[in-house]
């Protein structure tokens, strides 16, 4: 069971990756059908089938290497699907062997609206509420499993630390400022606003003459949001509260890190805080370095799987604090 809930954790890495690759590519749309490409289980490659894909859908032109990239993807995911199917039906037939079921039977449904979301982000044209909602869906799988295999670990805190979990509640908050700051990062990339602000550290001059908190915040009907539909200063209005939130969320969880680390009597919990700032300051260090360098696809990955790493780190301090001091 251990061994299957971490297949699954590299798993959803590798999809959360392939997800994050396929938007910064532009590939969401490069398949305009689902579950399949052009109504087959794989890229049209004979001539024959290509001609027949453009007859079928010619508002989008098939273009190999995008459709690669999101039928990779489904792959994956589909991967995944079927492998927490399998932790699912293990888990009850182990129920009398006191495995977890209730989180298995959390992961079932979750993975089943994840598809879901899948699905409509491409019948839906990349809506932007949906691609932030198939984001965040893959973060909690992520979780989900990550906080399975940590109950399948017999682990303690050797003696307690009663003092540290009076902090508990202080990481739990943690959690929940890094996933708005999670959100707001997706509703900036799924607006395509993510190059909105090309200076630092906010950005051009004027900037705030032109905020557009409503706008930046609303969605207007659009046919295809690929690209995006909103205006320069509604996505720069996202940016600029992305990067707030970035410096509100990197103050909070260095505070938290110093507060266990000052703290603890584990050094287990001791390590966890260091890793804490660690992952954070190479988040921070991506982040700026996707304005500086102008989005590279490289970096902008590695910005989505540090933010899912960080997020890790924190499930892991939450947990160790409450069910294992």
């Amino acid at each position: 069971m251990r061994k299957l809930v971490l297949a699954g954790l590299i798993l959803a890495v590798t999809v959360i990756v392939l997800g994050a690759y396929t938007r910064l590519t532009d590939a969401g749309l490069g398949c305009p059908d689902w579950p399949g490409c052009y109504g087959h289980y794989k890229v049209p490659a004979a001539q024959e089938q290509i001609n027949a894909a453009e007859l079928a859908f010619p508002e989008r032109p098939l273009e190999p290497q995008k459709a690669w990239n999101e039928m990779i993807h489904r792959y994956f995911a589909s991967a995944l699907g079927l492998l927490i199917v399998v932790i699912f039906i293990i888990s009850i037939a182990k129920r009398a062997y006191h495995r977890p079921i209730k989180l298995p039977l959390f992961l079932l449904c979750l993975v089943i609206f994840q598809g879901m979301l899948g699905m409509w982000t491409v019948t839906l044209n990349l809506l932007p509420i949906v691609v932030l909602g198939h984001l965040l869906g893959g973060f909690a799988v992520l979780s989900s499993l990550f906080l399975l295999y940590l109950r399948l670990v017999p682990y303690r805190i050797p003696g307690g630390d009663h003092q540290t979990r009076k902090l508990a509640k202080y990481a739990l908050l943690g959690i929940g400022i890094l996933l708005g700051q999670i959100a707001l990062g997706g509703w900036t990339s799924a607006n395509y606003a993510a190059l909105a602000c090309t200076e630092l550290p906010i950005c051009e001059s004027n900037w705030y003459e032109r905020l557009d908190f409503i706008g930046a915040f609303s969605l207007p009907e659009a046919v295809n949001y690929e690209y995006g539909v909103h205006n320069y200063a509604q996505r720069m209005t996202m940016h600029i509260v992305h990067r707030a939130g970035a410096l509100l969320t990197f103050i909070y969880l260095c505070w938290l890190a110093t507060r266990i680390y000052a703290v603890a009597s584990s050094s287990f919990l001791k390590k966890i805080a260091a890793a804490l700032v660690v992952v954070l300051g190479i988040q921070v260090i991506l982040g700026v370095s996707n304005v500086v360098f102008s989005l590279p696809v490289a970096v902008a990955v590695l910005h989505n799987a540090v933010a899912a790493a960080l997020l890790q780190v924190l499930v892991l301090l939450s947990y160790t604090l409450y069910r294992k001091t």
